[in-house]
């Protein structure tokens, strides 16, 4: 049993990691989408704490807890109230964990487009965007991202 909780625990950390939102990273559903495109100056960069999701850590860890709860022994009644607090504990420490992994330090880009409206963009940074730069604004449903215009 305990192998098995084990195996639980390492496949919800593992299914933690991820990708996160970057300007090259598109969902599948973007394919095919037409994008507004607009161009601008960024004004104002500063960096920003992304929170971490809480959902499959929280329900892993509630099932996990509650399988090692039900195991205490005694009676049915002493299972069913083991294998509850089993899952409650199970289910706080599973969305603590997942909190702890998933979260992540992103950017916030002010930018005054060329029409003179001023947006904020919030993303990584991987393309060492500075104060000054003339970039590309791409929006696909909603999400817009940013790319220097060379």
């Amino acid at each position: 049993m305990k192998k098995i909780l084990f195996n639980i625990l390492i496949c919800l950390t593992l299914s933690a990691c991820g990708i996160g939102e970057t300007n090259s990273t598109y969902s599948r559903y973007n394919i095919g989408q037409q994008a507004l495109v607009q161009y601008g100056t960024i004004i104002s960069i500063r960096p920003v704490n992304i929170e971490g999701t809480s959902t499959i850590g929280t329900i892993g860890g509630a099932v996990a807890g509650g399988a090692a709860g039900s195991m205490i022994g005694g009676n049915t009644a002493v299972n069913i109230i083991g294998a509850t607090g089993g899952a409650i504990v199970g289910g706080i420490i599973g969305s603590a964990a997942e909190q702890a992994v998933t979260k992540d330090t992103a950017y916030e880009f002010i930018i005054r487009k060329q029409n003179g409206q001023t947006i904020a963009v919030v993303q990584s940074n991987e393309d060492r965007f500075r104060v000054g730069d003339n970039v590309i604004l791409t929006t696909i449903n909603g999400t817009t991202r940013i790319q220097l215009n060379q």
